[in-house]
């Protein structure tokens, strides 16, 4: 009963501490940000649509900022009760660090499963209803949302996209196919309708290249014949980091399929599901602040090794992101490897308490 009772009391002090330094982040964020898109102001898109649509993209900002609002939480948390000598109390008290370390990785469970239920359920659906909702204040009312264009390769063609809105229409769609390296055919449109279950290309040319000729045909409508559905479109056409994990693992098999590089959705599927030990590494780090050598300096010195740390970590990160796409090993590990490297740091510090 008391032991239920000290895990409770630990997991509200360093809880809170996290959604307190959660929420002073994305207030500074929302802030600087908002400051920053007042220069985006155009037609309807005025002051306050620039506010509202960085509130709809709260859900992604949250959580962006999570695995430093973890650490600066955990170290605010545990510093505070060591400050008040309540850490000392309990571990005289006979309570182990063990013990105590598994008080603080509850309520970074609940922050875990949030977050994950955030990046699966929220976050993509969000910032793809303040994108769309911003290209429409921009557009002016009664306009059609679109999203951005792009190249992608499908078997031995190449696609070129104009955009694609949001009723699932492709515009602007050029298709080249090679045989080996000849081109043989090139088919643009102005437009691409998506009816039951296949695409049909609208005022179309067809143009066809021989040995000796070419030749041009036009159609009113043509069947598109293509492995790629809406939901397949929009996720090569949308921005990689924003999407779901499922939606990610998807799109890495697509690519696969198709002989492409898919390391950027993989390096972010992983990021996401590798997400429950990158920030319990990062809750050991802090641990290991207030129990190790960092145990007798101030609190304001020790937040400020944790935001180094934190900063230390996500650069690390992102310099093994395109590390793993240039040394071709797999992106996993180039999540892995910063977590590795903190969960070992903190569970040295933490030894050397004895």
């Amino acid at each position: 009963m008391i032991t239920d009772r000290l895990d409770r009391y630990i997991a509200r002090h360093v809880l809170g501490a996290i959604l307190v330094v959660q929420v002073v982040l994305l207030g500074l964020d929302l802030v600087i940000t908002y400051i920053n898109d007042l220069s985006d102001i155009e037609g309807d898109y005025g002051a306050f649509q620039v506010f509202v649509y960085l509130v709809m993209r709260l859900p992604w900002r949250f959580y962006q900022y999570a695995p430093v609002g973890v650490l600066i939480g955990a170290l605010i948390g545990l510093g505070s009760m060591a400050s008040s000598n309540e850490l000392t109390v309990m571990r005289a008290a006979g309570r182990s660090l063990t013990r105590i370390l598994w008080g603080v990785m509850k309520p970074v469970l609940l922050v875990v499963v949030l977050l994950l239920l955030v990046a699966e359920y929220v976050s993509p659906r969000a910032e793809q209803f303040a994108s769309a909702w911003r290209l429409e204040q921009v557009q002016g009312e009664g306009a059609v949302v679109t999203q951005r264009g792009g190249w992608q390769r499908e078997g031995d063609s190449f696609y070129r996209f104009g955009a694609i809105r949001a009723d699932d229409t492709v515009l602007d769609l050029t298709r080249y196919r090679f045989e080996g390296q000849q081109l043989r055919e090139a088919v643009s449109a102005r437009r691409a309708v998506w009816q039951g279950d296949q695409w049909q290309l609208e005022e179309a040319a067809v143009t066809r290249f021989e040995e000796s000729s070419t030749e041009v045909e036009h159609h009113d409508t043509l069947v598109w014949e293509t492995a790629l559905t809406p939901d397949q479109l929009g996720r090569l056409l949308r921005e990689v980091e924003s999407q779901a994990p499922s939606e990610l693992w998807a799109l890495s098999r697509y690519l696969r399929t198709q002989g492409q590089e898919a390391s950027a959705p993989l390096l972010h599927f992983w990021q996401k599901l590798l997400l429950p030990l990158t920030l319990a590494s990062l809750v050991l780090v802090a641990a290991s602040f207030v129990f190790g050598p960092l145990r007798t300096v101030a609190a304001g010195t020790r937040v400020f090794y944790g935001v180094i740390t934190g900063l230390s970590f996500k650069y690390l990160q992102d310099l093994l992101a395109p590390a793993s796409t240039v040394f071709g090993f797999s992106p996993a590990w180039a999540v892995l490897a910063p977590t590795l490297i903190c969960a070992v740091l903190g569970l040295y510090l933490l030894r050397r308490t004895g």
